[in-house]
């Protein structure tokens, strides 16, 4: 039967369930409440399945399933809270500060160990800043002389301020290398090759590390120098054969200049010491010349007036000690003959008791005459003025 075939009581029925009495007042009616009775069975269905209730009411299931909708949204958030919360937790190293950027932009540092961040805000980028860190240039370079010389050098350096590490240059290890470079080129530029090879290395080592300070500094780059260190520098392959031999003989010279000067340490003070030792010797020498002359002079001064009196005993008594003290020194008996003559015996070998079969050598001394006196030679008649001292004679005159 058609939709629009009349029936039903006489009623004709449109596909809305409305009838055509009455016009399109009420023509949806019947529609809209079957709608509404199939989206109620359709929930009571879906409740009865997740919530486990198969009795009650209409009412009763919606209220239960809003509720669980409640409670499962509630569950969800917390959830993704406590994800979100412990997702911020990290580890700091110990050798490493924590650059935090919060939104991109710089907020602070952070220390090493356990910290915690606000996920999808901050974040936090790790700097090592205990670690030596190296640079190295090395290339062929020209002198001031205009020769060429491959010159190898690098730096050792260490990172002190982590956002000027990070944002004050784009790569500041990069820019480091290259202003290395620039330096090492300026200094071999203003020096001869010979004192790059040879002398001049510690001088070109620190104007470099000055020069190197002295560019970055205006970049603030964060990091600090440690140390700058001249790791080789040769000529050429062509020349290298003469400039060994240059450098071996550079070497010989100041070898030779040491040694030398380890031959002055020695010799030298040895030769001020033996000078100062002539010295305080002539100067002791001098002051006993000086003190015997004075008690000579003291002594002739003395005699003087005695002289002056008895001229002729004084001179007796001085020759006689003149003798006494140069007959004192020798081991001989000096013996008086009737002859004008006298006989020197050896002492010494009497006095030791020598049973030698060899007779004794005898010497006739010469005739001694004194002027002025009538006694013409010694005797050795005890009442003379000769006596025996020691193992010498005393002579005396009458």
């Amino acid at each position: 039967m058609a939709w629009n075939q009349p029936g039903n009581n006489g009623q004709d029925r449109d596909p809305w369930g409305s009838s055509n009495k009455g016009g399109n007042s009420g023509g949806n009616k019947g529609g809209r409440k079957r709608g509404a009775i199939d989206l109620d069975d359709l929930f009571r269905k879906l409740s009865s399945k997740l919530g486990g209730n198969k009795g009650g009411s209409g009412g009763d299931n919606n209220q239960q399933t809003s509720n669980f909708g409640g409670r499962l949204g509630m569950l969800a958030v917390a959830a993704a809270v406590i994800i979100w919360g412990a997702s911020g937790f990290y580890t700091i190293k110990e050798s490493d500060r924590g650059v935090v950027m919060r939104f991109g932009e710089y907020s602070g540092i952070v220390g090493p160990g356990l910290n915690w961040k606000p996920t999808f805000i901050d974040k936090v980028v790790p700097v090592n800043v205990e670690t030596v860190r190296e640079q190295a240039t090395n290339g062929m370079m020209l002198t001031s002389d205009e020769n060429v010389i491959r010159v190898e050098m690098n730096v050792q350096y260490r990172v002190t301020d982590p956002a000027e590490y990070l944002f004050s240059v784009t790569n500041p290890d990069n820019s480091l290398r290259q202003a290395l470079d620039s330096a090492v080129r300026g200094v071999i530029g203003q020096s001869a090759m010979e004192q790059v090879l040879t002398a001049n290395r510690a001088y070109i080592r620190d104007v470099t590390q000055k020069e190197l300070e002295s560019t970055i500094s205006p970049y603030k780059m964060g990091i600090t120098l440690l140390d700058v260190n001249f790791q080789a520098a040769r000529p050429p392959e062509a020349v290298k054969a003469a400039f060994d031999d240059v450098i071996s003989a550079r070497e010989e010279e100041q070898k030779t200049i040491r040694e030398a000067h380890a031959y002055r340490n020695e010799v030298l003070p040895l030769a001020k010491g033996n000078a100062q030792k002539m010295i305080e010797e002539a100067e002791a020498y001098k002051v006993s010349v000086v003190l015997k002359a004075e008690g000579e002079v003291a002594s002739f001064s003395k005699m003087l007036p005695e002289y002056q009196a008895a001229p002729e005993i004084t001179r007796e008594r001085l020759y006689i000690e003149t003798m006494e003290r140069v007959l004192s020194n020798t081991r001989k008996i000096i013996a008086n003959e009737k002859s004008n003559s006298m006989l020197v015996l050896p002492l010494d070998q009497l006095m030791r008791g020598n049973n030698s079969a060899s007779t004794p050598k005898v010497t006739q001394a010469p005739k001694v005459t004194y002027p002025n006196s009538n006694q013409s030679s010694l005797n050795t008649d005890p009442s003379s003025s000769a006596a025996v001292r020691g193992d010498a004679v005393r002579v005396g005159r009458q």
